[in-house]
């Protein structure tokens, strides 16, 4: 992996890791975009106004950081149009604790992730046939590889939206892999989200949509609301973070407000897979992700070496970026087909409101699948909901 540098050549070496999965993070490439927005309003459908981010969005360099970083793996095959630009690539946008290595991890054949996903995705002649398309995981702004609060600006950082991160993305595939087409733009969880917004902000570009396990209303979805709440008011109770007000970075990471950050992702745990799967684990294997104050010898193991690798504040502020996330009213004007797939008993993103999505869509499918996983399932749906996969993918040619 190449570290990425400052414009005065310094490498930058921030709190948390540039890789989610570290052996895989030779893989990793970076791209710097100068100048732009985050944080600003976006309008689908004017292109011009958001090219380098909304409209009044604030820049890294006017905070005195670099430009905007962005980071992906790239595999495949790129096929060229008469201009040059790579017009068979498929994107993979990343989830919320992951990035472009967790993607890889998961789905691209030969992985250790792959058992539980129930086989590779991604590769030479599976689902994602990298011997015909040029396919891109990519990172999300806010952890790991992209630009984060945690490279030193804090709680400072401007309040990014799902919209910045499909932006700076694009941004990325248009000027530096030189992408003129998308055939399928995917991703599960966060990145399903992603996977609407590339076809409001660039209909243009992207020929279909898969996303899987995603929601288009933080508004609607009061469950998913109720946890990021909660989640970050466990964050800012630490002790650590109430004296620093975030601002903990002269701190070594041991003593960084790890224990809320532990609050958090314990409390995401909870319901993250299905109950009565969680209680035929028992309590030896549950209680690496249950958090206390004070017996954390004898639980929280899991949170512990979480802890290590991330950052209270990434989490501060990606759980704002979704918060207020609502697209309802412009999913009408998506005309690219479009497969929704889901699990059925997601505790989290309630299947009812992934079924009223899909039917906000003109001509998208929809497919369901039950796990003990529950949302956590994500990874399986495509070899889960194979035939409805290979039906789709036949209609659009890929």
């Amino acid at each position: 992996m190449a570290i990425p540098t400052t414009e005065e050549g310094k490498k930058i070496l921030p709190v948390t890791g540039l890789a989610g999965v570290p052996t895989l993070g030779d893989l990793k490439c970076f791209y710097h975009v100068p100048d732009f927005r985050l944080g600003g309003t976006y309008q689908p459908g004017d292109e011009s106004a958001f090219e380098f981010g909304g409209e009044g969005g604030i820049t890294l360099e006017s905070l005195g950081q670099g430009p905007l970083r962005t980071a992906y793996i790239a595999v495949g095959t790129p096929e060229r149009d008469s201009n040059g630009m790579i017009d068979n690539a498929v994107i993979i946008s990343s989830y919320y604790t992951g990035d472009s290595s967790w993607c890889y991890y998961y789905w691209f054949d030969g992985q250790g992730g792959n058992a539980f996903s129930a086989g590779a995705v991604v590769g030479p002649g599976k689902l994602i046939d990298t011997d015909k398309y040029y396919v891109v995981f990519l990172d999300a702004l806010g952890l790991w590889g992209a630009s984060k609060p945690s490279d030193g600006l804090g709680m400072k950082f401007p309040q990014y939206t799902i919209f910045d991160t499909v932006q700076a993305n694009y941004r990325l595939l248009h000027d530096e892999l030189k992408i003129a087409r998308i055939r399928l733009a995917t991703g599960v969880s966060m990145g399903a989200i992603q996977s609407y917004v590339w076809a409001l902000l660039h209909p243009e570009l992207v020929e279909a949509i898969m996303p899987i396990g995603g929601f288009t209303s933080t508004v609607k979805n009061t469950v998913l609301k109720w946890m990021f709440h909660l989640m970050s008011a466990a964050m800012i109770s630490d002790p650590v973070w109430r004296e620093t007000q975030g601002d903990y970075y002269h701190l070594p990471k041991d003593r960084h407000p790890n224990q809320g950050m532990m609050f958090a992702q314990s409390i995401m745990a909870f319901n993250l897979m299905d109950l009565d799967f969680r209680i035929q684990q028992g309590w030896d294997q549950v209680k690496m992700e249950v958090f206390s104050w004070d017996t954390l010898k004898d639980m929280g193991q899991f949170l512990k070496e979480n802890a290590k690798i991330r950052d209270a504040n990434d989490l501060l502020v990606r759980n704002q970026s979704q918060a207020d996330f609502e697209i309802d009213e412009y999913l009408p004007r998506i005309k690219c087909p479009a497969l929704v797939l889901h699990v059925k008993n997601d505790l989290w993103l309630r299947v009812q409101l992934a079924e009223e999505s899909t039917k906000r869509i003109p001509g998208a499918r929809f497919a369901c699948f039950e796990s003990p996983y529950a949302h956590y399932g994500v990874f399986r749906a495509p070899n889960a909901l194979g035939d409805e996969v290979r039906s789709f993918f036949d209609e659009i040619g890929l």
